[in-house]
């Protein structure tokens, strides 16, 4: 069973229709006993950080997430909550990561005119963990953010927006996706498949 993570900043409604086309059973819930029954977790996310990380607080679900040890994926927002910081509102995150967040604007290259938020489709590449099994180096994803995790130790996939960052995380038990595996077609959906299974 995958428990997803409800705290009113998921996009939902795609996450469970990848689930339901792979076959996959879940439960949608803010409840920290029926999470903890869950083999595997997912934390979507889309909004704002500090926003997010009070609803997760008001609902005794940080904690939970610091301290679980069932397979977590973080997707889009989800991901940047598991850093240690995000310069969106100064937020202090879960700490997960060690990754600080921050904004585009603040670090691409003088003259160089990108739109923010990036939105649409980028490539990911040096793809290091188990959860990118069988995506093709290079894939193209899904991408929907205006803040980046910078990159280190943690991170287990690069793309490339103006500066390089890092398109997913990997540290033990948890996992994160700056982009969305939901929306990214066949290669997308490889990685949630590959979820499934850890």
């Amino acid at each position: 069973m995958v428990g997803i993570i409800d705290y009113e900043a998921g996009n939902i409604r795609s996450v469970e229709n990848a689930l339901k086309r792979l076959g996959a059973e879940y439960v949608l819930t803010s409840d920290v006993g029926t999470l903890s029954a869950c083999d595997r977790l997912l934390l979507p996310g889309v909004g704002e950080a500090k926003w997010a990380m009070e609803k997760l607080r008001e609902r005794n679900l940080a904690d939970f997430i610091r301290n679980t040890s069932k397979p977590l994926l973080g997707i889009c927002l989800g991901m940047q909550l598991l850093c240690s910081w995000s310069e969106e509102g100064n937020t202090e995150c879960l700490g997960i990561f060690d990754n600080r967040v921050r904004h585009f604007r603040s670090f691409l290259p003088s003259g160089l005119r990108l739109k923010i938020p990036q939105i649409g489709w980028n490539d990911i590449i040096s793809l290091k963990s188990q959860l990118f099994a069988g995506v093709t180096e290079g894939a193209y994803m899904y991408f929907v953010h205006s803040y980046f995790a910078d990159i280190d130790e943690n991170t287990i996939a690069v793309s490339e927006y103006g500066i390089p960052f890092s398109a997913a995380l990997g540290n033990g038990n948890f996992f994160g996706c700056q982009f969305h595996p939901e929306k990214s077609g066949d290669e997308g959906e490889k990685i949630i498949a590959n979820f499934l299974k850890l």
